[in-house]
């Protein structure tokens, strides 16, 4: 491999006109794809196989509207103390906005809070449910606009005016990435002492970025994408792609630096950091389209969106990189004046450096930096004991947003319950009889507050019963109230004829959370065991792939208890973090398969230099000094690199994107600084030669990839000494 890409490498930098006009020609095409055959995002949540989607399948069928994926808003209306929302001055008022709201477009119906029985016992709080014909996404302006209108006018009165649900949702943004962007720029410079070798690695990942994004904006007008499909792939293409093209701009001023002309530095640049980069990817690759085991369309999407983005970021560091290089020349070495007595080369084996220093004390001391690292993480990890997950509700919103309030008020009026209420199916012949049956059979259980009458279709074989908890949508008695609906009186417990069935928003949540808890070692199990083997292909080797996978588990461990603390235990609440109560049940799964595949970046990075040194002859220890003191500069500057990207997006509105960023930014500085740069130096300083032993057979089963570019050394020095040879000699 290393030898194959030498030669893309070399032949990039000699063709960079052709390399340049070609990608050109993709960026352009990507662009007009993206604006002529994007289509609106699509946020549905679609859990196939699980009882509450066929129930949600088949309210739609027997009751048109009622789909989940239509945008919805409850307006709550509150007196000021003392007064009453039956006043005639509120009463008109609230009348008014309902009108108004009723009137505007794309309005499915409007339930006015006095004819429909939603006003409280002491008359302060009145609620207003309103439903739309399409998602929030594909609401038009003036259909916001109406909707905050009329909860201005009504405000008016002296009634205080919250919005929840999904149509008052902020429209999704991208633009936390900039201060990520701003970050690995300043990192980069520092890192080469050089604008223009700092401009490399940026350009080529935002140009990845572009491109991959761009793909996947088009291919909304084939499949429904999420809202946060584009976000993930940006998040992660920036990110890895900068990454990318670090390590191989890094070994490529090496090469330039040892007076290699500048075809021959670009091509073995891309033959060894070139093959690091590509193992790399292909394991952040599985770990992406492996989340397609889970059998959810969404996480599917986004894996699959986020996997193609990373590959173009591959593909995009191999040729147009040193594409780059050669337009730029030896000016890649330049250094800025005022960097120039600091600044070093990463590649520079002479040249001081805090890494060296480093792993000499890790390999000297490997016991205690071992334990001191194990223990330290175990310390972290201890809240993930009271880690509890669930797909928040809008009442772990921010205290000051409009959700919140309305949230707060509702359950100050209502109860808890009636901010995710259920509902009940019954569906089969005689729907009406078996319906006020089951209505019986639900007043008999704990948990419920309040049974409505039942709702039968026009074909009488279809009632909705609705049901409103005792306890909050993401309480645990609400989901043992689901539990026990579902265990006495469906299935066996149904009335003869009909099948009961669980739904509801609340209801969709449970199931999504106990199919993400089920998927999660199976995932695990194919994610894992793919990329070690990928690990043990490259590096001929058993210990490198375990230590890897286990140091990857703590790593996990780490990051999730460091997400309880901050997100369910509001640990960082004075630092902007909002405490929510919970951890979204999404994260665990798309967290290991996102961390696990750059986690095995940084392993490849630093180990294939490592492994480099040993197969050239030196020493085993002595090799992860000098293999450490090669990539750890590197490594340290994309770690940086991807907590900035990553960090930049627990500045995001969305509570998921938060969530999401915060535990990447962690699960990054653990990984990098903790696992790959202090417990790998010292695992393989204490097993020494064995670090590199693989069974007879089992080495002569395996292609060797030489991910080191032992070969491809060799064969240039064979090449170099024949030359030599056939070269007349000078008097």
């Amino acid at each position: 491999m290393a030898t194959l890409l030498y030669r893309i490498g070399r032949f990039s930098y000699r063709s960079r006109r052709l390399v340049g006009a070609v990608w050109l020609a993709v960026i352009a095409l990507a662009g007009v794809a993206a604006a002529t055959l994007s289509s609106p995002t699509a946020d549905s949540f679609a859990i196939p196989g699980t009882e509450s989607q066929e129930a949600f399948d088949l309210l739609q069928e027997r009751f048109p509207g009622s789909s989940p994926d239509g945008a919805a808003a409850r307006l709550v209306f509150a007196a000021p103390d003392g007064g009453a929302v039956t006043d005639p001055d509120h009463q008109r008022a609230i009348a008014a906005a309902v009108a108004e709201i009723e009137a505007g477009p794309q309005v499915a119906g409007v339930a006015d809070p006095f004819t429909s029985g939603l006003v409280s016992e002491d008359g302060r709080i009145a609620l207003a449910e309103v439903t739309y014909t399409v998602d929030f996404l594909s609401m038009e302006a003036q259909t916001r606009e109406t909707l905050e209108h009329a909860v201005e006018t009504a405000g008016e009165s002296g009634l205080r005016v919250e919005v929840a649900g999904t149509a008052a949702e902020p429209e999704p943004e991208l633009g936390s990435e900039l201060l990520g962007i701003a970050v690995a720029a300043l990192v980069l410079v520092l890192t080469f002492g050089s604008l223009l070798a700092a401009g490399m690695p940026l350009l080529t990942g935002v140009i990845g970025v572009g491109v991959g994004v761009a793909l996947v904006t088009a291919a909304t007008s084939f499949v429904d994408l999420s809202t946060i499909t584009p976000i993930l792939a940006t998040m992660l293409g920036l990110a890895v792609g900068i990454d990318y093209a670090l390590s191989i701009a890094s070994r490529y001023r090496h090469e330039l630096a040892t007076g290699l002309p500048g075809d021959e530095a670009a091509g073995k640049a891309i033959g060894t950091a070139g093959t690091a980069v590509v193992f790399a990817g292909l394991t952040v690759v599985i770990a992406l389209a492996g989340l397609s085991v889970v059998g959810i369309p969404m996480l599917t999407e986004m894996g699959l969106a986020a996997a193609l983005t990373v590959a173009i970021a591959v593909v995009i560091a191999l040729t147009l990189l040193p594409a780059l290089f050669g337009f730029a020349g030896r000016r890649m070495l330049a250094r800025l004046p005022a960097l120039r007595s600091r600044a070093t080369d990463p590649e520079d084996d002479d040249a001081p450096r805090l890494s060296r220093r480093w792993a000499g004390v890790v390999t000297r001391h490997p016991v205690v930096a071992l334990t001191a690292s194990v223990a330290g993480l175990a310390v972290l990890a201890l809240p993930v004991l009271d880690a509890r997950f669930g797909l928040p509700d809008e009442g772990t919103y921010p205290a000051g947003t409009s959700q919140r309030q309305a949230y707060d008020l509702t359950v100050e009026g209502f109860g808890p319950g009636f901010n995710g209420p259920l509902m009940v199916i019954v569906d089969g012949e005689g729907a009406e009889a078996a319906a006020a049956e089951v209505v019986e059979g639900l007043q008999g259980l704990d948990g419920i507050a309040m049974v409505a009458p039942p709702e039968v279709d026009e074909t009488g074989r279809t009632a909705v019963v609705t049901v409103v908890p005792a306890g909050g949508p993401s309480s645990p008695e609400t989901e043992r109230l689901v539990e026990a609906i579902r265990a006495e009186l469906a299935g066996p417990g149904a009335p003869a004829g009909t099948s009961v069935l669980v739904t509801g928003l609340t209801a969709l949540y449970i199931d999504f959370s106990e199919r993400m808890s089920q998927a999660l070692l199976p995932y695990l199990l194919v994610v894992v065991g793919l990329s070690f083997l990928l690990l043990m292909l490259a590096f001929r080797s058993l210990v490198v792939p375990v230590k890897a996978t286990l140091g990857f588990l703590l790593t996990m461990a780490a990051t999730f208890g460091a997400m309880v603390a901050a997100f369910q235990w509001g640990w960082l609440t004075g630092l902007g973090i909002d405490e929510v109560g919970m951890i979204n049940s999404m994260l665990p799964i798309m967290v290991v398969g996102i961390v696990f595949g750059l986690a095995m970046d940084y392993e490849v990075f630093l180990v294939t230099r490592m492994r480099e040194a040993y197969v050239h002859g030196e020493p085993a220890v002595r090799a992860v000094t000098t293999g450490f003191g090669h990539g750890a500069r590197v490594v340290a500057a994309a770690a940086i690199i991807m907590i900035s990207v990553f960090g930049g997006f627990v500045l995001n509105e969305a509570a998921d994107i938060r969530q999401l960023g915060f535990a990447l930014a962690v699960a990054i500085a653990v990984d990098a600084f903790v696992v790959r740069m202090t417990m790998v130096p010292a695992v393989l300083a204490l097993v020494g030669d064995h670090a590199w032993w693989l069974p007879r057979w089992l080495d002569r089963l395996l292609p060797n990839v030489d991910i080191e570019g032992a070969r491809l050394t060799d064969a240039l020095a064979d090449q170099n000494r024949q030359r030599v040879a056939v070269s007349p000699s000078t008097p």
